[in-house]
C-alpha cells in the first residue's frame, strides 16, 4: 500500500502542560486506522492537528510524501482531509442541505448578480444522501427536528460531500443504532474500496476489530504501538490502553441479598414517545433497560426526573408522588444522570466546584449565601469519591475529559443521598478505564440501598451490570430478561419485536 499521511515527532502542549510528545506513524491509502486510548491520551488533539484545526509545537506532517502545514482547517479540507466531530459542529435553525453545503453554496446567476439555487442544492443533497444510503432524512427539515441519529449522519453526509479522500471520525457511532452503524461500515467499506483513507476513532473496541485495518495506541500523550489489527487481540489493546493488564471489562458483581421491598413503582405511563409502561423497582436493584435509539427507554428515565409531560401514576414507597417537574423528583430524592452530559447535564464554560452547587444551592447555602467551606468540602468529598481527575476544584468543565465530565454530572447528586439515580447512558463517549469507575460505582451505590435505573444501548453492559432487564421497542415494554440466562439476542429479538408487528 502507498503511505498517505505520516506524523512525524509532533509535540502539542496547552499551559506548560504536554499533551502529545514525539508522536510518529504513518497511514496508508485506503486502510481503515483506528487511532484508541483513554479520555486525556490526545487523540482528539492529534486528530485537531491533522485537521488543520490546532498547530503542533513541533514536529511534521507529510501528505503524499510532502511536508504540509495546515493554519486552518480550510486549508485541510483543501488537502483533502475532513474531520466529523463528535460533538455535533451542524446548525440547528438551517435545515439539512443546507447544512451539507454551508460555506459552498450553489449559486445562479440573474441580472449579473449570484444568487444561491436552493433547488440545485436539494437535488445535491439528496444525491449525496442517496449515494450513502441515506434514504429517510427529509433534505429541507431543520436541524433542530431530526432525531440525534440522523444529526450524526447528516454530519458524515456533509464530510463525504466534500470528496475528502481523508476521512478523520471521531466516536462517529455513539448515536446510532445498530442497523445505522452496519449502513455506516456498509459505506465506509465502499469507500475504502474506492481509496479513501478513513482514520477511525471509538471507544467501542468491537468495532474497532470489525472495521479497522491497522490500531494505534496513545496512552498519556505518547505512543505506545502501531499494530495491524490481526496481530492484536482486544485484551492486547485494552492493556496498551490503561498501562496495566485487565482480566475483565466488567468488575466482579458483589454479592448482595435481593431485596423484595418496592422502591419505585411506575403504572401506565404514556407520552407521545411512549405507551403504557409499567414496572417496579426494588430497593437496591440495578434495572436495565435496553433497546434501540429511539425505542422511547430515554423520555421514561426523563418523564419520571418531570422533564417531560406524561399521564400515569408514580409510586415512591409505596405512596403516590406527583411529579411535574425536576424540582418534584429531586424534592422525593429521585435523580437523573442525563443522556446528553453536555446540553442538559453540565455548565461547560463553568467550573467543577459551580456546577457541582448549582443544584445543591438550598444545602450549601445559609440566609441567601452560600457557604464557601461547606462548598469546599462537599466537591471535595466527590471528586475523591469518584476519584476524579481535576486539577483545582476551579477547573472549567469544558477542559476535562468526557469521563471526568460525567463524574461531575454524577458526583452532584451525591450530596443530596438518592433514593433513585436514572443513570441514561452513563458511558457513552468514555474511554475503559473510566467506564469501569463508573461500573464500580454503580455496584457501591446499589449496595447502599439506592435504587438504579440504567439506561443503556450498550447490550454487553446491560447483561453485565444489570440484575433484571426490560427491553423497549417503539415506546412499549416487550420483554423481560433475567440476565443470568440471557444473550445479546434474546435483547435483540425483543428490541425489533415492536418493528416486526
Amino acid at each position: 500500500m502507498t503511505e498517505i499521511i505520516r506524523i512525524k515527532d509532533i509535540d502539542k502542549s496547552f499551559s506548560g502542560v504536554a499533551v502529545l510528545k514525539n508522536i510518529n506513524f504513518s497511514i496508508q491509502k485506503g486502510e481503515v486506522h483506528a487511532i484508541v486510548g483513554e479520555n486525556g491520551a490526545g487523540k482528539s488533539t492529534l486528530m485537531k492537528i491533522i485537521a488543520g484545526e490546532l498547530e503542533p509545537d513541533a514536529g511534521k506532517i507529510y501528505l503524499n510524501g510532502t511536508e504540509v502545514k495546515f493554519h486552518s482547517p480550510l486549508d485541510a479540507i483543501h488537502g483533502g482531509i475532513s474531520l466529523i466531530h463528535q460533538e455535533f459542529s451542524l446548525v440547528p435553525q438551517l435545515t439539512v442541505y443546507e447544512n451539507i453545503f454551508l460555506g459552498r453554496e450553489i449559486s445562479k446567476k440573474f441580472l449579473k448578480i449570484n444568487f444561491i439555487d436552493k433547488k440545485a442544492m436539494k437535488q445535491s443533497a439528496l444525491e449525496v444522501l442517496k449515494t450513502f444510503g441515506i434514504l429517510n432524512i427529509p433534505v429541507d427539515s431543520k436541524v433542530r427536528d431530526l432525531s440525534v441519529a440522523d444529526k450524526q449522519l447528516t454530519e458524515i453526509a456533509k464530510a463525504l460531500s466534500t470528496n475528502s479522500r481523508i476521512l478523520i471520525m471521531d466516536e462517529p457511532t455513539a448515536a446510532l443504532t445498530l442497523r445505522e452503524t452496519e449502513l455506516l461500515f456498509s459505506i465506509l467499506k465502499n469507500l475504502k474500496a474506492q481509496g479513501v483513507t478513513i482514520i477511525f476513532i471509538s471507544h467501542r473496541l468491537e468495532e474497532i476489530f470489525e472495521i479497522a485495518d491497522v490500531v494505534t495506541v496513545l496512552r498519556n500523550g505518547k505512543l505506545v504501538a502501531t499494530k495491524k489489527i490481526d496481530e492484536v487481540t482486544m485484551e492486547e489493546v485494552v492493556s496498551m490502553m490503561v498501562g496495566r493488564s485487565m482480566k475483565s471489562r466488567f468488575p466482579e458483581k458483589p454479592i448482595r441479598e435481593t431485596s423484595n421491598e418496592k422502591m419505585l413503582e411506575v403504572k401506565n405511563l404514556s407520552s407521545d414517545a411512549f405507551k403504557n409502561v409499567s414496572f417496579t423497582l426494588r430497593k437496591g436493584e440495578i434495572l436495565g433497560i435496553a433497546g434501540l435509539v429511539g425505542c422511547g427507554n430515554t423520555q421514561v428515565g426523563e418523564s419520571i426526573f418531570g422533564l417531560r409531560d406524561f399521564k400515569g401514576d408514580i409510586y415512591l414507597e409505596g405512596k403516590r408522588i406527583n411529579i411535574s417537574k425536576p424540582t418534584d423528583a429531586i424534592k422525593n430524592e429521585i435523580f437523573l444522570v442525563p443522556e446528553d452530559r453536555h446540553d442538559l447535564g453540565l455548565v461547560l464554560q463553568r467550573s467543577v466546584k459551580e456546577n457541582h452547587a448549582l443544584p445543591n444551592l438550598d444545602l450549601l447555602s445559609e440566609f441567601g449565601f452560600v457557604i464557601q467551606k461547606k462548598e469546599k468540602k462537599s466537591v471535595r468529598a466527590s471528586i475523591s469519591y469518584l476519584n476524579t481527575k481535576v486539577s483545582s476544584i476551579n477547573q472549567r468543565v469544558d477542559n476535562l475529559s468526557g469521563g471526568n465530565q460525567q463524574k461531575v454530572v454524577l458526583g452532584k447528586w451525591l450530596v443530596r443521598s438518592p433514593k433513585i439515580l436514572i443513570l441514561d447512558e452513563p458511558t457513552r463517549g468514555i474511554d475503559i478505564g473510566a467506564k469501569y469507575e463508573i461500573y464500580k460505582f454503580m455496584y457501591d451505590q446499589a449496595l447502599k440501598g439506592v435504587s438504579i435505573i440504567f439506561i443503556s444501548s450498550e447490550l454487553a453492559e446491560v447483561l453485565s451490570l444489570s440484575d433484571r432487564i426490560l427491553v423497549m421497542s417503539e415506546g412499549r415494554i416487550t420483554g423481560e430478561l433475567d440476565p443470568k440466562n440471557a444473550t445479546q439476542e434474546d435483547i435483540l429479538k425483543f428490541a425489533i419485536k415492536g418493528k416486526e408487528s
